[in-house]
């Protein structure tokens, strides 16, 4: 199933009519790739707002010389143009005509790409208006959640291969285990991975972003696995902790505690759902059982085209949850200087309930 750009593009100008924006310049090289696939280092996107005379038409792409190529093939339905200094190629077009007024991704701009953009174009208005691309990109089409499942797909394999060829024992460092997950990730259809892998045992399991060392495994252990795989451009996102040989009591307990934290707030994914809700059904149980100072983050992010993206659910979140939106559901609880647990899935917000994308068991495993 191809990406339909068209159509992102037809909502992006859907929206900026909706706010009496003319026209919005795009320079931040991921939503350059949402809106019209393409994957070059350099690129600015010029889009005008769905009540502009031949939007689609006047819609135009500049990169430099290196991506000729390049940009034919990915974006063959846009005028392409080519420019060293993208940007500022298509600033220089607004201010020899209309639009009037142009929007920009204030949140990626700095101050002296703006001040440099007004010389150009003295008698137009820049408007800032940041994250509107990032709302659309909240919500996934089917191509982009067919991408999603196959990362996690991948990921779920490199896993269970891991697990299943002993590699997860006392005696290997944390290095070693990860280097090894990361290359059975490519191995199982990743393109990349997601992120640097996470393994930390024993105590270092009780640190949330825990880099791998030479540390070696041990009988008795928390090991706590983050990683993902990416697909497409899209990126997966999961975490399980295991023990190793021999569970202690307290071990289990937590397990338990956090494995319910978990389900809770799977549970209360549904469109239309606060954040901070959504995150406060999960964190609730952690805090009955007295350990809420033990859960040190927020519940869960984002994710697609970027490992972290909105919408971000946490104590302080804002706005609601939307359908399709492609979330994390992620508690935590750290004992410091003994270990913790976290679990992690990537999953998509529905109308008849959260569709889980990280299939891998989350019952409590002795390997």
């Amino acid at each position: 199933m191809p990406a339909d750009h068209g159509s992102r593009r037809a909502a992006l100008r859907a929206a900026l009519a909706a706010r009496d924006l003319d026209a919005l310049l795009v320079t931040n090289l991921v939503n350059i790739r949402y809106l019209t696939g393409f994957t070059g280092s350099n690129a600015a996107l010029l889009v005008h707002a769905a009540d502009a005379e031949g939007a689609e038409e006047r819609t135009v792409i500049c990169t430099d010389g290196r991506y000729l190529t390049q940009v034919g093939e990915q974006v063959p339905d846009l005028r392409a143009e080519i420019d060293r200094a993208s940007a500022a190629h298509l600033i220089e077009t607004i201010g020899r005509g209309s639009p009037s007024s142009l929007a920009f991704e204030s949140h990626v701009v700095t101050v002296d790409e703006f001040a440099a953009w007004s010389l150009l174009a003295p008698d137009a208005r820049l408007d800032p208006v940041p994250g509107l691309v990032e709302e659309l990109r909240m919500v996934k089409d089917d191509h982009e959640v067919e991408l999603l499942r196959a990362a996690c797909a991948a990921a779920d394999a490199a896993l269970a291969e891991l697990i299943e060829r002993g590699g997860l024992r006392p005696g290997r460092t944390e290095k070693e285990v990860g280097r090894e997950l990361e290359a059975l990730m490519l191995a199982h259809g990743a393109d990349g991975i997601s992120f640097e892998t996470i393994v930390a045992a024993g105590t270092h399991s009780a640190i949330p972003h825990h880099r791998p060392t030479e540390a070696v495994l041990s009988s008795g252990d928390f090991v706590k696995l983050d990683f993902g795989a990416e697909v497409g451009g899209y990126h997966s996102d999961m975490t399980r902790t295991y023990v190793l040989e021999r569970a202690a009591d307290w071990q289990r307990d937590v397990y338990e505690l956090v494995a319910r934290s978990q389900e809770a707030g799977r549970d209360a994914l549904r469109p239309g759902a606060e954040v901070s809700a959504v995150d406060g059904a999960a964190r609730r149980v952690i805090e009955d059982a007295g350990y809420g100072e033990l859960f040190l983050h927020g519940l869960g992010h984002g994710v697609g085209l970027e490992i972290h993206e909105a919408p971000g659910i946490g104590k302080l979140g804002t706005g609601t949850l939307l359908d399709g939106a492609a979330v994390t559901v992620e508690p935590g609880v750290y004992f410091s200087g003994r270990g913790g647990v976290r679990i992690e899935d990537t999953l998509v917000v529905r109308e008849q309930g959260p569709e889980l994308l990280t299939l891998t068991t989350k019952d409590l495993t002795v390997v």
